[in-house]
């Protein structure tokens, strides 16, 4: 008999008490490599032990994890009524109690496999909220069979680029977490590997790369990292800088990109492969049994071993792609948190910029992105003739003009390289000035914008003084005196503040936090 780990059981009596208080769709989020498999089968078997007729669809878009959930349910229960719907697995089960499913390959099937009382999305992040999404047709199907079907949704990513927090908005498919176990905590208590980095000299340049959806436009930035002297100068860096390590994935920005890094990589002489979308399932099923067994060191791939890919044996974790999407970074990096055998962390080499653009991965908030536009223009002036071009193009179409190569981009100096909030390091900087000013919002009381300035750079934090923060700011400061009762009485009185000499400063995702202040 298989024990559920406490994090598991937590999670089940999570979504029982979600649909004992509450209505509406609940979400289970679970950092990759923490057993959601093992969990959602679990919740399964318990749910057909109490409702008996109930019947389950558990959901999902790769069949490596429709095979690996329809795995662990027969693990865990070995005569479980499950069968398995999915092309790509050549099963196509329409009549059992559970079914393991696809959705490209369900999701005409509704009117066949009638009446489902429970569906349960596994990689929920990957459900689009349009309506006439294979997600959203076959949702609106299944409905219209039974009004009364319940949906779940396990994800280690509840948010998605283009619309933020999946239990937030109108247009939602989800309306709240039912259980949540931070990543941080599963490292703490042994369940995932810590992930470490080092300064990488080499550093790709996406200036001019314009954004669509809110991501980089995948060609243009194919063509913008796709450059021979970047390849060179990182692949060598990961030769050095991994020598004593097992097993590298290195995410790459195209199809011609990953092939050119592969080819770099044996060029030192180690063995490497490419998968991609268009790769033959045989050819990828042998690639990726070969990569586990250890005869092939490395794998270069386009986005699709971000999910549904277990190989805890994945020590190093190359990104040579660049990406706005937080969800994507964070699924890239748990390829290599499993935890295995003589593995004590896994080294992450980002040379795309992600660490400084997403912050650390146990902190990660989003917001919904929709309506503020394509992001920077992705043009660049042809410096002959000033033609506008797009930013892909390497050859001015009005006057044949060719632009110059990408310039490998080398950082004079090392950023916090920080993957979690555990690793970051408080700053003490000198105050060289202080300004305060009326902070306005609409809906809300007004508050003192504080903003220290450190040489070139503004350090800033909010003050309320009818909140008991705010007093708590003022009384450390001006100790034995009255504390002000409103922002207008607190400006009046500014001059009774001390002058700061130092501030100590921490960074939280892109912004920081004034930790403390030395007067």
């Amino acid at each position: 008999m298989i024990k559920l780990r406490h994090y598991q059981q937590s999670a089940i009596d999570g979504l029982y008490n979600y649909f004992m208080q509450k209505d509406g769709s609940p979400l289970v989020v679970m950092p990759t490599g923490t057993g959601k498999a093992f969990t959602i089968c679990a919740f399964i078997q318990k749910a057909i032990d109490q409702y008996p007729a109930t019947r389950i669809l558990n959901l999902t878009h790769v069949k490596e994890l429709i095979e690996q959930n329809y795995k662990s349910m027969i693990q865990l229960w070995y005569d479980a009524p499950a069968g398995i719907y999915s092309a790509g697995l050549k099963r196509r089960d329409l009549t059992n109690q559970i079914i393991f499913g696809g959705i490209q390959s369900i999701y005409k099937r509704a009117e066949e496999l009638g009446h489902i009382d429970l569906i349960i999305v596994d990689e929920a992040h990957m459900m689009s909220r349009n309506n006439n999404s294979m997600y959203g047709k076959f949702l609106e199907n299944m409905l219209a069979i039974n009004p009364k079907l319940k949906l779940i949704g396990f994800t280690a990513t509840p948010y998605r680029l283009s619309c933020g927090m999946l239990h937030k908005g109108n247009d939602r498919l989800f309306h709240g977490i039912a259980y949540d176990y931070n990543i941080k905590d599963a490292i703490l208590e042994g369940y995932l590997c810590e992930v470490r980095t080092k300064r990488t000299e080499t550093q790709l340049n996406v200036q001019g790369v314009g954004k669509r959806n809110g991501d980089f436009i995948e060609s243009q930035l194919q063509a913008a990292v796709d450059v021979d002297e970047t390849t060179q100068a990182a692949v060598s860096e990961i030769v050095n800088l991994g020598r004593d390590r097992g097993s590298w994935l290195i995410f790459c920005a195209g199809v011609t990109h990953a092939e050119n890094v592969r080819d770099e990589v044996r060029n030192h002489g180690i063995s490497c492969e490419t998968i991609n979308g268009s790769t033959p399932a045989q050819e990828r099923d042998t690639i990726l049994t070969a990569f586990k067994l250890g005869v092939i060191k490395c794998i270069t791939n386009v986005g699709v071993l971000t999910t549904g890919f277990d190989a805890p044996c994945i020590d190093l974790v190359a990104a040579l792609r660049p990406t706005q999407s937080a969800g994507l970074w964070v699924q890239m990096l748990g390829r290599g948190m499993r935890i295995a055998e003589g593995k004590p962390d896994c080294l992450v080499l980002d040379f795309a910029g992600n660490t400084e653009r997403h912050g650390v991965i146990d902190e990660i908030t989003a917001t919904d992105s929709r309506g503020t536009g394509e992001g920077d223009a992705p043009i660049k002036i042809c410096e002959s003739c000033h033609e506008i071009c797009y930013a892909g193009v390497r050859i001015c179409p009005a006057c044949g003009q060719e632009f110059p190569e990408t310039e490998i981009i080398i950082k004079s100096t090392a950023t916090s390289g920080a993957l979690l909030s555990s690793q970051l390091k408080p700053q003490w900087l000198d105050v060289t000035n202080i300004n305060y000013y009326r902070h306005q919002k609409i809906g809300k009381a007004d508050s003192i914008r504080v903003e220290y300035l450190c040489g070139l750079t503004i350090h800033k934090e909010w003050v309320q003084v009818s909140y008991s923060r705010g007093k708590a700011w003022w009384y450390e400061r001006v100790k034995g005196v009255s504390i002000p009762d409103n922002t207008d009485e607190a400006l009046s009185r500014l001059s009774e503040l001390p002058k700061p000499t130092k501030i100590c400063v921490k960074k939280e995702g892109k912004y920081t936090n004034i930790a403390a202040v030395e007067f």
